[in-house]
């Protein structure tokens, strides 16, 4: 089987990214279902041996967590296109040296999380300030939210639920990037306090707090905004 290369031409790993994530999958993953079934290990071995349908499930398995964080820290979508294929491009270069301490989502969501981080910084784009405000501008594009957290139960009822979305998908723009992709990550991810502090290397406590504060800042923007008479 030809080696899935990092460099450019019809087998490299570039094309193959920019086909897999217009949507095209590749028809190696669709012909060989029984790939996904394997575990870290056995996925990670795979892709070393050069099989490349390995490398498209790991993308497979992944591309939803990678896209919450990408989605959450950086704002404009030919800025995210590019740097998905920078995260995938460097989980394949640095594969070989996974040592499986963590879940290979994890691994690979640190990678995610670093890279956007080290994004920010090179725009000059402040990742929390002291407010949990990001003070950049930073938008979300509209239909990206699905996130209903439990600060709506103070205006629960009044509102439907698909009004409440838009609703929050506006709001979530005035929080930091770290305080949207803490928020992504454990309400619509899902993700452990453990986990969440595993890919961004915050504490498990400044985690929680974090989550605290983001919570209340959000409540406090839509009751500021949506008053009761109002609803």
């Amino acid at each position: 089987m030809e080696e899935l290369s990092v460099y450019s031409g019809k087998g490299s790993l570039y094309s193959f990214l920019c086909n897999f994530l217009r949507g095209e999958r590749s028809h190696l993953l669709l012909n060989q279902p029984t790939e996904n079934n394997l575990t870290d290990r056995e996925l990670v071995h795979a892709v070393l041996r050069g099989r490349n349908e390995a490398f498209s499930v790991i993308v497979h398995n992944t591309q939803a967590l990678v896209g919450q964080i990408v989605c959450r820290m950086v704002s404009l979508s030919e800025d995210r296109k590019d740097i998905v294929q920078d995260i995938y491009l460097k989980v394949f270069r640095n594969l070989g040296g996974f040592g499986f301490r963590s879940k290979l989502s994890t691994w690979i969501a640190q990678i995610a999380y670093n890279t956007c981080l080290n994004w920010l910084e090179k725009k000059k784009l402040v990742m929390l300030d002291d407010l949990g405000h990001s003070g950049t501008g930073l938008g979300q594009e509209e239909g990206e939210m699905s996130f209903i957290p439990a600060v709506a139960g103070a205006i629960e009822g009044r509102l439907r639920q698909r009004e409440l979305a838009k609703i929050l998908a506006g709001e979530l723009k005035e929080l930091s990037p770290l305080f949207r992709t803490l928020i992504g990550l454990f309400h619509e991810e899902e993700l452990s306090y453990e986990e969440i502090s595993g890919i961004t290397g915050v504490p498990v406590g400044t985690v929680k707090s974090y989550l605290f504060r983001a919570r209340k800042q959000l409540k406090e923007q839509l009751l500021k905004k949506y008053q009761k008479q109002e609803l």
